[in-house]
């Protein structure tokens, strides 16, 4: 209350001060009673960790739970709701739902539940789509305290080595590889070490870095609060004053490095993991940047056995509280009754629709997706939901290249890491010419690459596929330049598309193996997916991998109060990634939010109070 008075002074004539003083009274009360308030219950009452169980390391094994075909006969009767999409998004809210007793139906339209999270298995190798490394997951962090009660505490995870990334800038005749290290103290003497006379820089970053990641709560507050009451902050300006994450929002992380040094190497070093939220420099905002860097100063971890174990202790969950997971199982249409509300979901069954019905239907298909694909024309153009539409644009779309390697990871020096390789330190440069500039001459010039080796982070590879290795790279491609062959049989596109591919797979091999020069020779498998194959396996509307574009208008005030769970359709809501942020945490946190507005409780609050029970030994149950 003094902040928020203090805050006022600044912009209220003195008298107005004594109608102010008991607007924010009423307004503090408001914000108690629907942030505060604990009315439903909580899927975090109780620590339901249990003891940890031998790993299923058959792929058989786990497939029967991974990849439960759709039936109509399959489907649980009196569901509580429906979730589309088997992201972990989805996955988080049905838990988070079954937890407190729901019955909820998952239907996921790939053959395999996971999403970003799936793995895939060619020729023996088998890879990883979208989980490469996550932060925050030190014992008892609200992170893996969340993580933790969705997998009952079987989900275990592998520290990368340290440093952990490793920023490489110039050609092989000039080339500077900067190695990144976790630990708070540890980050910055390390990079100090590299930039001497920079420290004063280095140390205004992260301190900038810290204050302004500090300040994110209040996106989640905007989320959570009364639609009039989210306006009324964001219209009065007090969103901006009362949050240094919005502070800095319209700032890109161009402008604020450059204020901070002249030195090009180390403006390219404090940019580099740009890459983990798909957005150059100078497009980028500042806020976002700051989550990210703030969330691996900590350290960064791998799933053990691989990306798959997320989904893999997940679906047990549903289940047994009457739910499932059903996979093919294509959703063409949000169903909806005469009044317009939500009652239930049409599923593709070869040609004929199998309609299944609940009270509530949660999307994690995207903001896009669930819009202007699932919901019918007349209601489309609703203004409200134009209004959303008209705040977000499509994201870059994503190109990866999976290659298996014959040899252990000590044979290929291969390491538990992550590179980001650049041609140059001028990223906005480089990138603004890439993406703009037509598919032949880019294919020759990707200016980012990451690479990593998803086999060299998990101890229980050599078990599992002895004698191989896997290396995965991540950077990002136009959808347009593939858009033309979007409709062909995905085994079977046409000559050109497969050329188009082979270039750009040619280009990032000669980076990569110039970094990695053992796995030259010893290459037994590549293959790219492009926009186009996000399009298809994903259901990413423009081949994006990161949701709805993170550029700076996606982090405005009114947007994150206008864009929330519940949208314009009653008893329709929105999870995952379009709800709060991009990748891993924050398509989790899009999934908690969505679960605090259904069970009327802030999930966020108990999660972090049963950290907190945790880590003082104190588990028992809190209503």
């Amino acid at each position: 209350m003094t902040v928020l008075v203090s805050t006022l002074q600044h912009f209220v004539p003195d008298n107005m001060w004594i109608a102010v003083v008991v607007i924010s009274l009423a307004l503090v009360a408001i914000m108690f009673k629907y942030v505060l308030g604990t009315p439903g219950p909580s899927p975090f009452a109780i620590d339901r960790r249990e003891p940890l169980k031998p790993m299923v390391l058959d792929r058989k094994l786990k497939n029967k739970v991974l990849k439960q075909g759709f039936l109509a006969s399959k489907v649980p009767q009196d569901l509580d709701a429906i979730v589309v999409g088997s992201g972990i998004g989805g996955l988080a809210i049905a838990v988070l739902l079954a937890k407190v007793g729901k019955k909820v139906l998952v239907l996921e339209q790939h053959d395999r539940a996971g999403g970003c999270c799936h793995t895939f298995t060619e020729q023996g190798f088998e890879f990883d789509v979208g989980i490469h490394y996550i932060g925050e997951l030190l014992d008892h962090k609200p992170l893996r305290c969340l993580i933790d009660q969705l997998t009952n505490g079987q989900l275990q995870w592998e520290p990368l080595d340290n440093p952990f990334d490793n920023v490489v800038l110039g050609p092989p005749e000039n080339r500077r590889i900067y190695p990144i290290y976790s630990g708070k103290k540890r980050y910055i003497d390390e990079l100090k070490k590299c930039f001497p006379g920079e420290e004063k820089a280095i140390d205004e970053y992260v301190r900038l870095s810290k204050k302004v990641a500090n300040g994110v709560w209040f996106m989640v507050l905007l989320k959570l609060l009364p639609t009039p009451l989210a306006k009324f902050l964001v219209h009065t300006g007090l969103a901006n004053r009362l949050s240094s994450f919005f502070r800095y929002a319209s700032r890109s992380l161009t402008d604020v490095v450059n204020e901070l040094t002249q030195n090009k190497d180390l403006r390219a070093v404090m940019c580099y993991i740009f890459g983990t939220y798909g957005k150059m420099p100078k497009e980028a905002s500042f806020s976002m940047h700051s989550l990210l860097l703030c969330h691996y100063l900590n350290g960064a971890w791998y799933p053990k056995g691989g990306a798959s174990e997320i989904a893999y202790h997940m679906i047990p969950i549903i289940e047994k509280a009457g739910g499932a997971v059903l996979v093919r199982a294509p959703v063409n249409r949000i169903l909806l009754n005469d009044a317009k509300e939500a009652i239930g979901v049409s599923v593709l069954k070869g040609q004929e629709e199998v309609h299944v019905h609940a009270p509530i239907v949660i999307s994690d298909a995207g903001i896009f997706n669930t819009y202007e694909h699932l919901l019918p024309k007349d209601v489309q153009t609703m203004p409200a939901i134009q209004k959303q539409l008209s705040m977000v644009q499509h994201g870059d779309g994503g190109l990866s290249i999976f290659i298996g390697v014959d040899g252990t990871k000590e044979e290929l020096g291969l390491k538990a890491d992550n590179y980001f390789i650049f041609p140059e330190n001028n990223l906005d440069e480089l990138l603004e010419g890439y993406m703009k500039g037509n598919r032949e001459e880019s294919s020759k010039n990707v200016p980012m690459i990451f690479v990593a080796s998803p086999s060299a982070k998990d101890p229980t590879w050599p078990e599992r596929k002895p004698g191989k290795s896997t290396v995965t790279v991540v950077s990002f491609a136009n959808y347009a330049w593939f858009e033309e062959w979007k409709d062909d049989k995905v085994k079977n596109r046409s000559i050109d598309y497969k050329e188009l591919k082979e270039a750009f797979i040619s280009k990032i091999l000669e980076a990569v193996t110039e970094i990695f020069p053992k796995i030259k020779d010893r290459i037994e498998y590549v293959d790219a997916g492009t926009p186009i194959t996000n399009q298809h396996y994903i259901g990413a509307p423009k081949g994006e991998i990161y949701g709805a574009d993170h550029g700076i208008p996606r982090f405005s005030v009114e947007l994150n109060a206008t864009i929330r769970p519940q949208t314009p359709i009653k008893n329709l809501f929105l999870t995952g990634q379009d709800v709060m942020l991009c990748g891993f945490a924050g398509a989790l946190t899009g999934a908690v939010t969505c679960g605090s507005v259904i069970l009327n409780r802030n999930l966020h609050l108990d999660a972090i109070g049963l950290a907190k029970r945790v880590k003082n030994g104190n588990n028992k149950k809190k209503e």
